[in-house]
């Protein structure tokens, strides 16, 4: 019994040991705060490059749009290389901008006049929209709009995780703003 009183007593002075307590207490929390800390680092990222994109697509729409009925080509990579700066600090490795011209005509149905993709550096006439495509516009845009034209700018931005602890896939963001030509009409991409 003697044997047992000394395990019981041991016991006992375990229970009410707290010298370990704090360090035990940290190593159980310390993985959960990482993981928060380093979720909300990764999140408040997408969230900026979110609202970078957003302002890339409204950019290019807007100077594309305030042309009057006819855009050099020059000037419209020129547009894409300012637009594609608004995302600084990030890399703009991933990011792809189409802007596109869309006809509305007097059946209402919208298709596409002409589209331009900015990738990598280039400008292409390569997008996934062909001349004469079908294109869906939202209905507000075709009640405001009615008979004419509509310059929609796309923006795409893949992003892979910073550290990949919180996120493990890229996540793909993508925004859309459509605008109408400020002098009306059809606005023409000409290389002069």
């Amino acid at each position: 019994m003697t044997g047992w009183r000394r395990v019981m007593t041991s016991l006992w002075g375990f229970a009410g040991a707290e010298r370990g307590a704090a360090a035990v207490e940290f190593a159980l929390v310390l993985p959960i705060m990482l993981m928060l800390y380093v979720g909300s680092v990764e999140a408040s990222a997408l969230i900026s490059m979110d609202r970078k994109l957003q302002s890339v697509t409204g950019a290019l729409g807007d100077l594309v749009a305030r042309a009057d009925k006819k855009i050099k080509a020059e000037d419209l990579e020129d547009y894409f290389k300012a637009a594609s700066g608004i995302m600084t600090p990030y890399p703009i490795d991933t990011l792809e901008q189409v802007v596109t011209q869309v006809e509305i005509d007097d059946d209402g149905t919208a298709s596409v006049a002409w589209s331009k993709q900015y990738l990598d550096g280039d400008v292409s006439d390569s997008t996934v929209y062909e001349e004469g495509d079908s294109f869906t516009l939202p209905d507000a845009m075709m009640e405001v709009v009615g008979e004419g034209f509509v310059i929609v700018a796309e923006g795409r931005y893949s992003h892979p995780p910073l550290y990949g602890f919180a996120f493990q896939q890229t996540v793909h963001l993508y925004r859309e703003n459509f605008f109408v030509p400020r002098f009306g009409g059809s606005i023409e991409v000409v290389d002069e």
